[in-house]
């Protein structure tokens, strides 16, 4: 074999050596919620109870506005240009989550039909292909905290979904934190009665009750297996 071959292999294996030693232990999440307080602390309670290092696992809330859009704007925009004051750096993640409900939103089906559109187009750091995904819930989050305690098989609204967690939570509150604590006990129960919603229906119908975020915690729970 020639020294010009000989060095070329060589080079070959020193880049391939660099990729592996880069390579991330396990999954870099970005997140992004439409509400400000409730779910970004739900999420970060999961996050620090798996002890999932914010360097793989970023919760933040839409600086653009609660429209589903606007959410998923957002979560680009951080993506391709990061957050200096945060310290993220372009292109950092391996996937994008977006969170929002369809509460009365005007953009909510133009947002599941962009982040569709955008899944896998976008590339990372690493140069691999980074899906984004729409996290929906209808008519709103509390239909998957509600769903640990029942099922939920007819449209509702907001208002009833919140009054009937109520029933079961009675100190819960919008913004407020240890839901997780509260339901995580529960959680089997709320992922197969989720699991049964969408059998039913999926998050473009938009009147029918439904829920990825068993999805998003599954997700979470089991992101350094």
């Amino acid at each position: 074999m020639g020294k010009d071959n000989q060095a070329k292999h060589r080079q070959a294996a020193r880049d391939l050596k660099r990729r592996a030693a880069v390579r991330q232990p396990y999954e870099r999440l970005l997140i992004v919620c439409e509400g400000e307080k409730t779910e970004p602390q739900y999420l970060c309670e999961i996050q620090r109870a798996y002890r999932l290092a914010t360097a793989h696992v970023q919760v933040l809330h839409s600086q653009f506005g609660t429209e589903p859009k606007q959410v998923l704007q957002y979560a680009l925009t951080v993506f391709k240009q990061g957050d200096q004051d945060r310290g993220l750096h372009p292109r950092e993640f391996d996937r994008i989550i977006v969170v929002f409900d369809r509460d009365e939103h005007h953009s909510y089906h133009a947002a599941l039909a962009q982040a569709a559109a955008q899944n896998g187009k976008l590339r990372n750091d690493n140069r691999m292909a980074v899906p984004v995904e729409a996290v929906a819930s209808v008519p709103c989050f509390e239909l998957w905290l509600l769903l640990h305690f029942e099922d939920v098989l007819a449209p509702l609204q907001r208002h009833d979904a919140l009054e009937r967690l109520k029933a079961h939570l009675p100190g819960y509150k919008k913004g407020g934190g240890g839901h997780w604590l509260a339901t995580q006990g529960r959680l089997n129960d709320a992922t197969a009665r989720a699991k049964r919603l969408a059998e039913l229906t999926t998050a473009l119908d938009g009147t029918q009750p439904f829920t990825a975020m068993h999805e998003l915690v599954s997700r979470l729970v089991h992101l350094k297996d």
